[in-house]
């Protein structure tokens, strides 16, 4: 899989997409700061959400429209006022786009309504994300994929079979134009929700790249997904979480999105390949594994004993493996203090 000029595999370094979402705070500076943390951290992609609170639900302030999960940053608030308050103005697209360009980003974006996924289409992005609440609306997705770009989809909330509803139709509709994430859609989430084994049994099960969406804290959990196989890891930041924001309680600083940049390309260069034999790099340490030493000064036809003969490092003398054969024998001359031994001293 391919966007832009960023391939996406297992033979290449995780891509990492910092996603901005509500936490420049409704202020344009701040999110065009944002898009320069962002480059700054070695970040590949720049996602976006584009939405408007009415494309969103409704203004309504019934039992049905407020949050009730007590666990939830957004416990107790109505769906219509959250989403006003955690909108990019689409206003402001064009603009960091613009800026995430110029400085070697490329941006992606989630559209929540057609009209949104037209209004991307043309400011050109290359690509789409799915969000988990929106996985279902097969509408919406069949929209997307009408324009023909690749797409992410994350997998939250969604049963195997129900997974499989909708890997069979990207499939149909993009063929291999498209990736998967795992996701655990409640915010911020616990690691042991994350269930990352997920991803080496998706890779089995689907014939897509497979990465993973996220919302833990700090970057513990993404690291360990890319040595599962994600080649694709997606995180929220924001400048700093003591300045709030909608998502700021599972966002990555500045430094941590770094750090996750940094850390997930040497996960990945860990990997290598099955190797039991010694690499070149470890070709130089073979002289200090251990061999057989004489280790007094011998005279000619004295016997080789536990006291004039040890198993010792470095490992210029005979295999240990025969230590016991040699013992016991007499050497043919004498030999100083340090010889490795051989077998031409029998």
């Amino acid at each position: 899989m391919k966007i832009e000029d960023i391939n996406i595999g297992l033979d290449h370094p995780p891509v990492i997409i910092a996603e901005m979402s509500g936490n420049h705070n409704n202020s344009l500076e701040k999110a065009l700061e944002l898009v320069e943390i962002a480059a700054k951290s070695g970040a590949n992609i720049l996602k976006l959400q584009t939405y408007k609170p009415e494309t969103m639900t409704i203004n309504c302030k019934n039992k049905y429209f407020q949050i009730k999960d007590k666990k939830s940053p957004w416990y107790g608030r109505y769906l219509f006022e959250l989403y006003q308050e955690a909108n990019t103005p689409w206003e402001w697209h064009k603009e960091i786009i613009f800026q995430a360009k110029k400085l070697g980003l490329i941006t992606i974006s989630t559209p929540f309504d057609e009209t949104s996924v037209d209004f991307l289409e043309d400011l050109g992005v290359p690509a789409f994300k799915i969000a988990s609440f929106e996985n279902n609306d097969f509408n919406l997705i069949k929209k997307i994929c009408n324009k023909n770009k690749p797409i992410i989809l994350s997998t939250g909330l969604l049963s195997l079979s129900k997974l499989s509803e909708v890997y069979e139709f990207l499939k149909i509709n993009l063929r291999d134009n498209f990736a998967l994430l795992k996701c655990t859609s409640n915010y911020p989430s616990d690691p042991k929700d994350s269930n990352i084994l997920t991803i080496p049994n998706m890779r089995k099960l689907f014939s897509c790249e497979i990465g993973l969406s996220d919302h833990t804290l700090g970057i513990g959990v993404p690291i360990a997904s890319v040595a599962l196989g994600a080649s694709i890891i997606e995180k929220h930041f924001i400048k700093s979480r003591k300045l709030g924001g909608p998502d700021a309680s599972f966002s990555l600083e500045p430094n941590e999105l770094k750090d996750l940049v940094t850390q997930s390309n040497i996960a990945w260069k860990s990997l290598g390949k099955i190797n039991y034999s010694i690499t070149n790099n470890e070709a130089n340490s073979l002289q200090f594994k251990r061999s057989i030493f004489i280790t007094e000064d011998i005279n000619k036809n004295e016997l080789l004993t536990k006291k004039n003969l040890r198993i010792i490092r470095p490992g210029h003398g005979l295999d240990p493996k025969y230590f016991d054969i040699i013992l016991g024998k007499r050497v043919k001359k004498s030999v100083k203090k340090g010889t490795p031994f051989s077998w031409s001293l029998i």
